[in-house]
């Protein structure tokens, strides 16, 4: 089970920083046709946590290096419906701190979900 939502109101302190979340929500709102989930569960790496994106040293993938980003706050935190995930797994919004490319060499993209086994929060 997955522990309890809290509904947040995520706002930064920076005007532009606020209109780039929203823009980014509406534009993946409309791809995925549906409102991104707004309630943040309480188990979950928190909103601006430094992570570093890793690969899976199986199949080398899912990016084509390792990096580092911040958990972002377009959407809160989803479970991860697929065959291989792992029980309870969550699938978190990343933005990176540069543009990146995939294992398969598309890209560069600037953030992306990213499921949380790729993810290891960053102590500086």
């Amino acid at each position: 089970m997955l522990g309890q939502l809290v509904q947040t109101e995520l706002v930064s302190m920076d005007p532009d920083e606020d209109r780039r979340i929203e823009r980014d929500r509406r534009a993946v709102e409309q791809i995925v046709g549906r409102p991104l989930v707004e309630g943040w569960p309480t188990d979950a790496l928190a909103p601006g946590v430094r992570v570093r994106v890793i690969r899976d040293s199986d199949w080398g993938g899912p990016w084509a290096t390792e990096f580092l980003g911040v958990i972002d706050t377009i959407g809160a935190p989803e479970p991860v419906r697929h065959p291989q995930a792992r029980a309870g797994e969550l699938k978190y919004w990343v933005r990176f701190d540069e543009p990146q490319f995939d294992s398969a060499g598309e890209g560069p993209y600037r953030g992306a979900q990213v499921w949380g086994r790729y993810l290891q929060p960053v102590t500086e």
